[in-house]
């Protein structure tokens, strides 16, 4: 395992992506314009290899709190710089990667939390667009898919939404309710489902409560 990275050493190293500080995305008022995003990452210098820094001491609650060696950050603009270079390997590992440096940090459920949705008109068809709990904005539609995990028995269900490729933001249970408020049936597979449309894509996140009763009977 490699040198356990410091805020400090993580701050200067982020100062090499060129993200300037106060990055995190402004809010829409009205969600009517495209979703702003951060400035993207500079590519690393030809020839230069990234220093593995093994596990971090730094970890995302299942709230979308950040914390290091224990305790909350803070700073709002910090949370949003490690947000920035945030990645998610395909063994499900998530990494904080600049140019000079990476290492791996704990995610307790998702990295980011869904905390509004605004609904709108687009072109003629409907648009959900959400807010995380950093204030980047991601409208659902095909590459940005909602997916409903449902819990066993007590049929809990876990809704998510994805931001980035490999990065979903979890939707807090007051906007799911906007969801199922917003919920059409839709027939799939020979099942009755219930779901929301956004950008000409139907996302399913439930059975339609007829199925429910057949299932009972």
């Amino acid at each position: 395992m490699g040198k356990p990275m410091t805020t400090g050493r993580m701050d200067e190293a982020l100062k090499q992506t060129g993200i300037e500080k106060g990055c995190c995305p402004r809010t829409q008022d009205d969600a009517s314009g495209p979703p702003p995003r951060a400035a993207a990452p500079k590519p690393p210098p030809p020839g230069r290899k990234k220093v593995e820094c093994g596990a971090l001491d730094m970890r995302i609650a299942r709230d979308g709190t950040w914390h290091y060696r224990g305790s909350p950050i803070g700073r709002k603009e910090l949370v949003c710089l490690f947000a920035s270079v945030l990645r998610r390997e395909a063994d499900g590992t998530y990494w904080l990667e600049t140019p000079a440096e990476r290492g791996t940090i704990e995610v307790e459920d998702a990295p980011f939390v869904a905390v509004e949705v605004f609904w709108r008109q687009c072109a003629g068809r409907q648009c959900l667009t959400f807010r995380t709990n950093l204030d980047e904005m991601v409208t659902a539609d095909a590459d940005h898919p909602i997916r409903v995990a449902i819990e066993g028995r007590s049929r809990e269900p876990r809704p998510y939404v994805t931001v980035r490729p490999g990065l979903e933001a979890r939707i807090n249970r007051a906007v799911f309710y906007e969801l199922v408020a917003l919920a059409e049936t839709e027939r799939l597979g020979g099942r009755e489902v219930m779901g929301v449309w956004s950008e000409g894509v139907f996302f399913p996140i439930d059975e339609a409560p007829a199925a429910h009763g057949a299932a009972a009977e």
